[in-house]
């Protein structure tokens, strides 16, 4: 059994940055595919972006492509989501995601984190 626990999140002003962390118990962190979703007030949960276990390559949604960075440490069995020049549309309650299998359901997810962006 793993377990996700992000932290990081918080209040910034428009055009801050924040970074996010998933720390992740239990083994093999390493063999996972890692994703953060976010989800909005009144909106479905949607895909940020996504880092491959294999090799190492990364996804991101149009709305974050070129602001937010994905990254790991598997030595710490961490994800992190370095977020810059937030924007207020960015306000979301923001989570992680592990899946070993990509064709398959997300096996874990965390319980979530606040990022708020004032404008």
């Amino acid at each position: 059994q793993v377990q996700l626990r992000e932290s990081g999140g918080g209040l910034v002003q428009a055009g801050g940055s924040l970074r996010l962390s998933c720390v992740a118990s239990g083994r093999a962190f390493s063999s996972y595919m890692m994703d953060w979703f976010r989800q909005a007030p009144g909106k479905e949960r949607e895909f940020v972006t996504r880092l491959s276990a294999s090799d190492g390559s990364t996804n991101y949604a149009d709305s974050v492509k070129g602001r937010f960075t994905i990254s790991r440490d598997n030595a710490k069995n961490t994800v992190y989501l370095q977020m810059n020049s937030l924007k207020p549309e960015d306000t979301a309650v923001y989570y992680c995601a592990a899946r070993v299998n990509p064709n398959r359901p997300y096996d874990y997810w965390g319980q979530g984190t606040q990022v708020t962006v004032s404008s």
